[in-house]
């Protein structure tokens, strides 16, 4: 299977740069070379975007670290590099960026800048399901429905469908009934209940060491 809709289009922001509003705590040289990134991106310049987002994802700003890595995933502005869009990735991923934790766990699910390592990839979609992310809860409920590359587990399957329905998936209700139909009663109440106490504590996996 490998692919979930080619894991959700394969990176799903490896497509295009997230290009939002930067956290205050930076400097103003760190935030100013981050916004010029930004507009360079925007008017197509992608070489004047490549140094810029180097120079502010170094002093540690988690969103052009972020972007560092699609580029070098793209190979716009600069060579592809998959070894360093995995490095860029997983520093933005550590900082608690959510796009960056579920690009993390592609990554490691496809093998790419890194070596493949199925429980890291899924521990990093565990993260970004947890804190929100769509893509990543609808891409665990598949894999968990499909058996690959985990044991297959409806009960967790439903409950990542539910978690993408309730993190706006715009496929995660069809699923989470796709999945429902194939569980009794006694099984759909205890998913339901796993579901239920997510929702109060959701189980963070530790972040992976490296």
């Amino acid at each position: 299977m490998r692919s979930i809709e080619a894991l959700e289009n394969r990176i799903i922001g490896l497509v295009t740069l997230m290009l939002v509003a930067i956290v205050l705590f930076f400097s103003p040289i760190t935030q100013g070379d981050y916004e010029d990134g930004v507009n360079a991106a925007f008017n197509g310049d992608f070489d004047t975007a490549y140094l810029e987002f180097l120079t502010a994802a170094q002093d540690g700003l988690d969103l052009a670290q972020y972007n560092l890595g699609i580029l070098y995933f793209t190979g716009q502005g600069v060579s592809q590099d998959l070894e360093q869009a995995f490095r860029w990735t997983e520093a933005a991923a550590n900082q608690g960026h959510l796009n960056a934790q579920f690009n993390l766990g592609s990554l490691y699910l496809e093998g790419q800048g890194t070596r493949q390592n199925d429980v890291l990839g899924i521990d990093w979609f565990a993260r970004a399901g947890h804190s929100g992310h769509p893509s990543a809860a609808f891409a665990l409920a598949k894999m968990y429905q499909q058996g690959d590359p985990i044991p297959k587990d409806l009960i967790q399957a439903y409950a990542w469908a539910a978690k993408a329905e309730n993190n706006d998936h715009d496929e995660g209700t069809t699923l989470k009934e796709e999945i429902a139909s194939e569980l009794n009663p006694a099984e759909l109440s205890q998913a339901r209940r796993l579901f239920a106490t997510w929702q109060i504590a959701p189980p963070l996996p530790d972040l992976p060491s490296q």
